[in-house]
């Protein structure tokens, strides 16, 4: 008996609502009110990537060995943990602990409900009606994860906690919808992922890149200049709430600087499709460096609306620089290579997350934030005109 896709459709959506719920956003600003120092906070991002990297192939094998739900359960329950920890931890290890569990869960969600979906709408015979779902999923992921960016920006001068009391909450509504979930036949399920196909253990993984960044040195460098940018998109994105906590931004206008932002980088995806059309590739990777050389001022002017209107700008960047990036592998890199190199590319972000993520924060305890990322302006301006950088923009 086939399954009747639509009502797992709309228990995943639920799922995503949910699991995707964005109340833990200002997580920054927590890890402050509870004494860690910026350097703290950066370690403990960085640890959140190192576990990532470490779970992603077991996480593979688990969800290949169990089924989808169990798989999706263990990750909710991973997740709940982690809020747990972080509600009632009162030392830098014990927060760091947390951020391990979440990136454990991080991993065991990842791709898992995608595949799902998709196995029930092959048994259907409906496979034609997943871009529009997926699309309708990534709609979901934005919505949920403002709302609960909005509730935590209120939420931050009256019992801040409340936040990991929420998320402990919407982690329990998620994994109720786990289990109204129906799980598909996996008759068909070399065909939904190419990823599916070949598992590489994190040793080949580590060997091939290598391989490929000595090789390619034109796809090294662009994906240098990816990680590079999305490190400081990330950076500023995230170390930018210690400005909202040192200036005592009320919870009202953090929450409309959030929703202002999210509004804006959806805007900038919208009409990413139409400079694509209009603009040279290379072009517009070249333009990218713009926004980032805007940091370059804050050393001489440290003004607040200077750094608000970055902050806004760089959020659109990020929101962009994924999918621009995307299509031009897509386009330079045959087919099957393409899964590993995409890995690939992956993996050089977090290398860059994992060690200089935690030095910017150390850099803004020591300096400021404005001289902080002014100084990375002018470095990366400094790069960006060295032969390396320019062969991958250039050529």
């Amino acid at each position: 008996m086939k399954i009747k896709y639509h009502k797992n459709i709309k228990y995943s959506y639920y799922y995503s609502f949910f699991s995707f719920f964005g109340v833990t956003g200002l997580w920054v600003i927590y890890l402050q009110h509870a004494g860690l120092t910026l350097f703290e906070v950066g370690l403990c991002e960085s640890i959140f990537h190192i576990g990532s990297f470490l779970f992603e192939v077991p996480s593979g094998l688990l969800a290949d060995r169990f089924s989808y739900k169990t798989v999706l359960v263990a990750g909710r329950l991973m997740s709940i943990l982690s809020a747990v920890i972080m509600l009632l931890a009162q030392s830098f290890w014990f927060f760091a602990f947390s951020f391990i569990l979440s990136a454990f869960s991080y991993n065991l969600q990842s791709g898992t409900i995608d595949a799902m979906m998709y196995d029930s709408l092959i048994e259907s015979k409906q496979t034609s009606d997943f871009p529009k779902i997926i699309s309708k999923t990534e709609i979901i992921f934005e919505v949920a994860d403002t709302i609960g960016v909005v509730i935590a920006g209120f939420l931050v001068h009256w019992h801040f906690e409340l936040t990991y009391v929420i998320a402990i909450l919407v982690g329990f509504l998620a994994l109720i919808s786990v289990l109204f979930l129906k799980e598909p036949l996996k008759t068909a399920q070399i065909q939904i992922d190419t990823e599916k196909e070949a598992e590489l253990t994190i040793s080949e993984l580590i060997r091939s890149s290598w391989r490929i960044l000595k090789k390619e040195k034109f796809l090294r460098n662009l994906m240098i200049y990816q990680a590079m940018i999305d490190l400081i998109c990330t950076s500023y994105y995230y170390y930018y709430q210690s400005v909202m906590k040192s200036n005592n931004f009320s919870g009202v206008m953090i929450s409309g600087i959030m929703v202002i932002s999210s509004v804006i980088a959806v805007i900038a995806i919208s009409v990413t499709p139409r400079i694509t059309n209009r603009f040279s590739q290379l072009n517009i990777l070249r333009f990218l460096i713009v926004p980032i050389l805007g940091l370059i001022p804050l050393i001489f002017f440290r003004n607040g609306i200077i750094m608000l209107l970055l902050f806004m700008l760089l959020k659109a960047l990020s929101a962009i620089v994924g999918p621009l990036f995307s299509n031009y592998y897509n386009k330079l890199i045959e087919s099957k290579q393409r899964a590993t190199l995409l890995s690939v590319a992956s993996v050089i972000f977090s290398a860059f997350m994992i060690v200089l993520f935690p030095v910017v924060g150390w850099m803004i305890d020591q300096v400021g934030f404005a001289i902080a990322f002014g100084i990375i302006g002018i470095v990366m301006g400094v790069l960006v005109c060295s032969k390396n950088i320019i062969q991958a923009i250039n050529k």
